[in-house]
């Protein structure tokens, strides 16, 4: 399943996002991540066990903390890459006390806006 986080103008949930960031190889994730990325490249840079990578790839993209996109190859082996997507993390009171996350989104050019508008188109045909 491929998510991008960027998609969608949803706050995510407080709890999820404390949960990657507190997770030691998520952390190793994120740092490394400097750019696009498949899993078995990230499970080699970060020295950690392919399935564990699966599993701290799909905690950070449900936290809107990495973007998950196909990247299409010439050879019909198509696999997805991960980047990070965001620039800033805040945690923070709300006017009724209660804990909240705001996530501050890279911005995108005109180029890479296209390129996820083709993407979705790409998922409903």
């Amino acid at each position: 399943m491929v998510r991008d986080p960027l998609g969608d103008g949803d706050t995510p949930e407080l709890q999820p996002v404390l949960d990657a960031l507190d997770d030691p190889d998520c952390r190793r994730i994120v740092r490394q991540l400097d750019e696009p990325m498949t899993a078995s490249e990230i499970s080699s840079r970060c020295d950690i066990p392919t399935s564990t990578t699966y599993r701290k790839l799909e905690r950070l993209t449900d936290a809107s903390i990495l973007s998950e996109a196909t990247a299409i190859r010439t050879d019909g082996h198509h696999t997805s890459e991960y980047t990070l997507a965001f620039e800033e993390v805040s945690v923070f009171l709300d006017d009724e006390r209660q804990f909240e996350v705001s996530i501050t989104r890279p911005t995108h050019s005109a180029e890479e806006q296209l390129a996820g508008l083709w993407a979705e188109v790409r998922k409903e045909t």
